[in-house]
């Protein structure tokens, strides 16, 4: 029994620290590879080139701090998410028409998001690609939504809320939008934490 509960607190362990470590040293490799790759340049290195479990952007959240960078990868399994964000395949590409829509561990694995009950209406993400610089604006407060993993609406090109009232963008078309979501708890659970942004600035990356 005592052999059984050092294993049981060491898995724990490892899921709440060593997960983390091994994911922040990921996210940095990731990262460092990623800027090498954009200062050779090339048109394969755009986001709609990139193949699934690839790296395509770096985000930065100011309100996380100055050094707060995290990769964005393609696709959203449990790889892709255990070294920065995933990109939701079938969703906008950062500053396109629709919805760039983006999911991020809040515990273990890095814990992109951890802080993601901190951000308000009017906090800016950062999205960098090999060639601009995307900023977007965030609309809603994230304590707001709360869904079950099955609210799929989330990541339609334009999301409206199902329920009569509930946060969701601005029914405009046209709208570049982005969409940040992660666990609604720090433990385990099925339901996703939302918040919802629009784009406000584009600064095209220098050659």
């Amino acid at each position: 029994m005592i052999l059984g509960g050092l294993a049981l607190l060491g898995y724990v362990g490892w899921q709440f620290w060593g997960t983390n470590w091994q994911s922040q040293r990921q996210h940095e490799k990731v990262t460092n590879s990623l800027r090498t790759q954009w200062e050779q340049g090339g048109e394969r290195l755009q986001p709609k080139y990139v193949p699934k479990g690839e790296a395509s952007a770096l985000i930065r959240i100011p309100a996380f701090g100055k050094n707060y960078v995290v990769p964005v990868l393609e696709g959203t399994t449990t790889d892709v998410l255990s070294r920065g964000y995933g990109h939701f395949r079938g969703t906008a590409n950062p500053g396109e028409v629709g919805n760039y829509a983006l999911a991020a561990h809040r515990v273990t694995h890095g814990e992109p998001l951890r802080r993601m009950p901190e951000l308000r209406p009017g906090d800016t993400v950062i999205v960098e690609t090999v060639d601009a610089t995307y900023t977007y604006e965030l609309d809603t407060d994230p304590n707001d939504l709360v869904i079950p993993f099955t609210g799929v609406w989330v990541l339609e090109p334009l999301p409206k809320n199902p329920e009569k009232g509930g946060p969701q963008p601005a029914q405009r078309p046209g709208q570049r939008l982005i969409t940040l979501t992660t666990c609604s708890e720090l433990f385990h659970t099925e339901d996703r934490m939302v918040a919802f942004g629009h784009l406000v600035g584009t600064e095209p990356r220098e050659s």
